[in-house]
């Protein structure tokens, strides 16, 4: 029997209880009280994005003390309703599609997606607002407190599960009906599992940070299945072969039901080509609950298509927990997503793409849109990535699309590969044309040099480098005539 939940009540916001017994360790930790502080204190700490993945970071996932962190600042995520996004490639847009239909549904909805592209304030938004400059300085505060209280017994807390407490407080706080969450790293150690969603949602799986999650595809899904719990309801997409089954087995063992869309969840796909849109996928999922046929994807490429079909699932499972998500308003909501950093045109002239995929499936993905959305004649490819990647893989299908790459480093990432390392690689495995610029920059003065009027620069490999990029040309925003030399 299903069981019924009420309607979601709105709520009013509220002050969160005090940091318990924390005064003392937070001074003596050198809390920050301007923003530019509250900066410095957050990148002072160990950033596992940036830091080169090794057993070593593994180590460094411990949700004991995420769970002492928040113990300390009175539990506030226990007053707040979640869905719970995990994946390997994905998460971000099915957080977005989603987030963007609650809103539309009436709802006030806090989202926390990572990594940033140019603002850290990215990360923690409220119907589509940035969390302001004095409540982020002032929350980073007060996690910095709590985390200060428990270091003698759990250790220094890192750079994103500080991150984590700010996003958390934040949505309690402002008393959200709902919270987006997408994951960080993995699932089951991720700092963000110390939350009990409505609906936890499983994204595609790949290889990727195989030094910390598995070096297979079931191991990895085992992680990404991490968050999990007791008697939520559980969605994912279609998978390869073995990882269903893989995040059936946690499911079975933590007492939830998984649901595949395309399989449990009936779910269709057609793409089509119209003088309004141009190429398009349209979507339908219906479930005893809900009928929602011929969605528009908001999103270009294939693949957003099955996100799209995992957000919509998310929304039916929300709509069994007394969320009220109508189709007309459902429609609204994909219409209005927004996603930055995928698939982006940046510039115009030359026209600049920008797109922050960051392993094999995703540069994959990234090509087939590119030649399925985007007209050009040629395309000269900017790419940088991390070292700890699966460089062969990502360069070879760069090759399948680039006539020409330039390989450069995000600057200041320790991750970073060496673009004349991949340079090598590249000319090994393809014979392209391909050379090497020591930054960002240069990299799209070589480009914009090389590209006419109907090609293209793709910038890509890493949202470090996206993010750089978007940086960029945001400082040469002013400048537009000087736009042909970037």
């Amino acid at each position: 029997m299903t069981e019924k939940f009420a309607p979601v009540p709105r709520r009013t916001k509220r002050p969160l209880p005090p940091v318990v017994e924390v005064a003392a360790a937070g001074q003596e930790a050198g809390v920050p009280a301007t923003y530019a502080a509250a900066l410095r204190f957050l990148y002072d700490r160990v950033d596992l994005e940036r830091t080169r993945q090794t057993r070593a970071v593994a180590d460094q996932l411990k949700l004991e003390r995420m769970h002492a962190i928040m113990e300390q600042l009175g539990n506030p995520h226990q007053a707040v309703r979640f869905v719970h996004v995990a994946g390997t490639k994905g998460k971000g847009s099915t957080c977005e599609m989603t987030a963007s239909c609650l809103e539309a549904c009436g709802y006030t909805v806090g989202v926390y997606t990572s990594p940033h592209l140019v603002d850290i304030r990215e990360r923690v938004r409220i119907n589509r607002k940035m969390i302001p400059h004095a409540d982020f300085t002032r929350l980073v505060g007060r996690a910095g407190e709590a985390a200060a209280a428990v270091e003698g017994e759990h250790g220094p807390a890192t750079f994103f599960e500080l991150l984590t407490a700010v996003a958390l407080l934040h949505f309690a706080e402002q008393a959200v009906d709902i919270a987006v969450v997408e994951v960080g790293l993995g699932g089951r150690l991720d700092s963000t599992n110390v939350i009990r969603p409505e609906v936890a949602a499983v994204s595609s799986i790949s290889l990727d940070h195989t030094q910390i999650l598995g070096d297979t595809l079931e191991a990895i899904a085992r992680e990404k299945a991490g968050i999990f719990k007791p008697g939520v309801p559980a969605v994912t997409v279609q998978q390869k072969p073995g990882v269903v089954e893989a995040m059936r087995e946690v499911a079975e063992r933590v007492g939830c039901t998984l649901q595949v869309v395309g399989q449990e969840i009936d779910f269709s796909v057609r793409f089509e080509n119209s003088p309004g849109y141009g190429p398009h996928a349209r979507v339908c999922l219906q479930t005893p609950r809900n009928t929602f046929e011929h969605l528009r994807v908001p999103l270009r490429g294939e693949h957003q298509a099955h996100n799209c079909g995992l957000a919509l699932a998310i929304l039916d499972k929300l709509a069994e927990r007394g969320f009220s998500t109508p189709e007309a308003k459902v429609t609204v909501g994909l219409e209005k997503t927004e996603l930055p950093g995928r698939l982006e045109l940046a510039w115009t002239s030359p026209r600049v793409i920008l797109d922050g995929a960051h392993n094999e499936d995703s540069v994959r993905c990234l090509m087939r849109a590119v030649g399925a959305h985007v007209p050009y004649d040629s395309m000269v490819v900017v790419f940088g990535c991390c070292q700890d990647k699966d460089v062969g893989a990502m360069l070879s299908q760069i090759a399948l699309g680039a006539d020409k790459v330039i390989f450069t480093r995000t600057a200041g990432n320790s991750r970073a590969a060496d673009p004349r390392e991949l340079h090598r690689r590249f000319v090994e495995m393809t014979g392209k044309m391909s050379q090497v610029a020591k930054d960002l920059p240069e990299a799209l003065r070589i480009a914009a040099r090389a590209v006419g009027r109907g090609d293209i620069i793709c910038v890509t490999g890493s949202f470090y480098l996206v993010g750089e990029a978007k940086k960029y040309l945001a400082s040469l925003s002013g400048k537009k005539s000087a736009a042909p030399n970037l």
